[in-house]
């Protein structure tokens, strides 16, 4: 069982940045595939990007290539997304998801889910 808690949402202007941080519980986490999502409102949940349970691959949507970066500490049981460039668009809720897996899952097949964090993009 892994519990994810994230942080470090909030309010910022067109071309600012803010970076998230999803940490998780248990001891196990260096064994999880981890994920971020997104839901805007009057949307479905989309794929923003993933990361390997070791780091040394990551993937993220074309929408946000070279703007956000997804990292994780595994010593620190985190995972990040840095979010550069930020344009309205972007407003939504960020969730962080995880897999046991060996590879990168785009996918919604993610069995944990933490509650998410509000990101607001003012023009």
């Amino acid at each position: 069982q892994v519990q994810l808690v994230e942080s470090g949402g909030g309010l910022v202007q067109a071309g600012g940045s803010l970076r998230l941080s999803c940490a998780a519980s248990g001891r196990t986490f260096s064994t999880y595939t981890m994920g971020w999502f997104r839901q805007a409102p009057g949307k479905e949940r989309e794929f923003v990007a993933t990361i390997t349970r070791s780091g040394d691959r990551t993937y993220s949507r074309d929408s946000v290539k070279g703007r956000f970066i997804i990292s994780r500490d595994n010593t620190k049981n985190t995972v990040y997304l840095q979010m550069n460039s930020l344009k309205p668009e972007n407003t939504a809720v960020y969730y962080c998801a995880a897999v046991a897996s060996r590879g990168m899952v785009i996918s919604m097949d993610y069995a944990y889910w933490g509650q998410g964090t509000q990101v607001t993009v003012s023009s």
